[in-house]
């Protein structure tokens, strides 16, 4: 069951315990590690849910919609931080108050088939990381659409629910321990700036995981910003090559 908590502004689960596949983890006490997982362009392909709401947006509505829109979620994005899908809509509106076929624009958002753009074999990572431990989604958003994407993937079910979802989630270390406690964290996620804050405030209580995927993970001007990662693969699924000890070492299994 999922809340919002005023404090953290984060969207969480249920923290009792985690049922994995293998076991059950209790997680008000500390573990020997916890995997914290981000989502776009992580676990989900979000460049192609982008090129397919553009192309819905000038199918439906034109080009000039589809720009006006874009420039709207860009300027929230700057804003924010994350993308308000929901948000840029309702400022849209504003703009464009008797334009009612637009409505239909929300339904499209909140039903997409976000199941169809996860990466292949990003279930499958989770599946491996539960087995070695609890398994939490670590996501930032707004508290209404990034949910739904989460759960309509089937990202949730695979986590059993356990989905943190805050504004800034490198702001909000401090409670993501507090809710997860842990000896050590591995943190995977395609945003190496996300990646070296966790570290300068862990350091060595963190293993730093980065998938190649996604434009920000070809960005050249952060690449060159900032540290590596303590591991770097191609695809989310390259993880499926990795054993416990040799990930926490930054090294892949011997096959």
């Amino acid at each position: 069951m999922k809340r919002v908590t005023s404090r953290s502004d984060a969207v969480e689960a249920d923290m009792s315990t985690t049922r994995g596949r293998t076991g059950k983890y209790n997680v008000t006490q500390v573990v020997p590690v916890v995997f914290l997982v981000d989502v776009d362009d992580t676990l989900l392909e979000n460049d192609r849910i982008q090129d397919d709401l553009k192309r819905h947006l000038e199918r439906e509505f034109g080009p000039d919609c589809r720009d006006r829109y874009w420039a709207i979620l860009e300027q929230l994005f700057n804003e924010l931080g994350y993308r308000d899908y929901l948000g840029a809509l309702q400022r849209y509106r504003v703009e464009h108050p008797n334009d009612i076929h637009l409505l239909s624009m929300s339904s499209y958002l909140v039903d997409y088939p976000f199941a169809n753009r996860l990466y292949p074999g990003a279930l499958d990572v989770l599946e491996r990381f539960r087995s070695w431990g609890p398994t939490v989604i670590l996501s930032d958003g707004d508290v209404v659409f990034q949910p739904r994407k989460i759960e309509r993937s089937g990202i949730s079910e695979a986590v059993d629910g356990h989905v943190l979802i805050y504004i800034h989630k490198e702001d909000a270390l401090d409670d993501v321990q507090r809710r997860y406690p842990a000896d050590h964290y591995v943190m995977v996620d395609d945003k190496v700036r996300i990646l070296t804050a966790m570290k300068k405030a862990w350091g060595e209580r963190v293993t730093t995981v980065f998938p190649r995927q996604g434009k920000f993970a070809h960005d050249a001007a952060v690449l060159a910003s900032n540290p590596p990662a303590d591991v770097t693969v191609e695809r989310i699924s390259d993880l499926l090559e990795y054993d416990l000890p040799g990930l926490l070492a930054g090294q892949r299994s011997i096959q």
